[in-house]
């Protein structure tokens, strides 16, 4: 049997967003988009090499305007650049994974706030679909397409709040998310029963009870760092989806 061609790094339906929406884009905001959703998926791996004429050639892009998407990604923190070895994909260890997951609380929880103060019904309803596709991963028992749908919910329970800054800063917080997850275990860990457990955030939230819902997130984030740092301590059954990755494949844009 013939092997299976690699997955697209494009996310699939239901994948957390990784920039916020772009007017008019310019070739280097298209750039830029696909290479973070390459990092966000695992096609450029943590700690991996960017090559840039062989990434630009399997986008199809010429070196030019690669190079500024990859210095915005830089400027991002998503791609360090060290003198004299290039430009590689950053890793986030395991010292790093509270201080990265505090920051995702503020954002979090500052947004939940004013959603729930100022959501309309149909934002609102947009988180609830969130959840819906959610269940629709968990029965698939497929981690990666768990976790993103995970981190769409968690990326539409901020877009509910209608705030641009807060919005921007987690675009970069979720592909740092699973940065930390990549480098950190040598399995992408999620919980079996994402769904439920993700169901106190809706309920929240439709509710417009703001300390509950920021009671919730607090809790659900702390998960999470616990299912990195000591996943033998989470007294729930998870699912694995087991390293090394597929080989990378970037598809060409056809600009």
């Amino acid at each position: 049997m013939p092997p299976s061609p690699p997955p697209s790094h494009r996310p699939a339906p239901g994948a957390a967003p990784t920039l916020s929406r772009v007017t008019r884009p310019s070739t280097v905001d298209l750039i830029t988009v696909e290479l973070r959703n390459a990092i966000y998926t695992g096609a450029l791996r943590v700690g991996s090499p960017i090559r840039e004429v062989e990434v630009a050639r399997q986008l199809g892009v010429s070196r030019g305007p690669f190079r500024e998407a990859a210095q915005r990604l830089v400027s991002e923190g998503l791609v360090v650049a060290t003198p004299g070895r290039g430009l590689s994909v950053r890793q986030i260890d395991r010292d790093q994974v509270r201080p990265l997951y505090a920051a995702r609380a503020t954002v979090e929880t500052s947004a939940a706030r004013i959603a729930v103060d100022q959501a309309t019904d149909q934002q609102i309803a947009i988180v609830r679909t969130a959840h819906e596709e959610l269940a629709r991963a968990d029965a698939t028992h497929d981690a990666l397409r768990v976790g993103a749908a995970d981190l769409n919910l968690h990326w539409q329970l901020v877009a509910a709040s209608g705030n641009a800054w807060l919005m921007g800063w987690m675009s970069t917080l979720i592909v740092e998310v699973r940065i930390a997850s990549f480098t950190v275990s040598e399995e992408y860990v999620v919980r079996k029963d994402a769904a439920e457990a993700h169901s106190p955030l809706v309920e929240r939230l439709e509710a417009r009870d703001a300390d509950g819902l920021e009671a919730a997130i607090r809790a659900n984030l702390d998960d999470a760092v616990m299912r990195l740092l000591a996943p033998e301590s989470v007294g729930a059954e998870t699912l694995e989806d087991p390293s090394p990755l597929p080989p990378p494949h970037l598809d060409p844009l056809h600009l």
